[in-house]
């Protein structure tokens, strides 16, 4: 489980940009996790849960993930569809040039502190 992992790795990061900005509480995080990322949601939800109980700053945040979809875009007729309904075949026309515009991303994308 590489969750664990990710969250101690955005925890270091807010942590030094905290101390930056003289930020004592971190009240709230906002990630956006894409559709076909390679991180489960509910695990990442764990591992944050029982991590910030071991870290002042994170004693009270709360983790909130916003699911980004995953959109392939066909190149032979430049549409975009849904990747995980469809896969890499594009179903406007059937070509597999197709390549995925989005939903492998991970971003910390806000955080609100005191």
């Amino acid at each position: 489980m590489h969750e664990l992992g990710v969250t101690f790795h955005i925890m270091d990061h807010l942590e030094k940009v905290a101390k930056e900005n003289e930020v004592e509480k971190i009240r709230k995080v906002v990630l956006e996790l894409g559709e076909v990322s390679t991180v489960i949601e509910s695990y990442l939800q764990n591992c944050w849960t029982w991590a910030a109980k071991k870290r002042p700053l994170f004693e009270e945040a709360e983790l909130i993930v916003e699911t980004l979809p995953a959109i392939t875009y066909c190149e032979e007729c430049e549409k975009t569809y849904s990747t995980i309904e469809y896969g890499k075949i594009c179903p406007h026309c059937g070509s597999e040039h197709t390549y995925l515009l989005q939903g492998s991303e991970f971003n910390i994308k806000e955080i609100e502190v005191e």
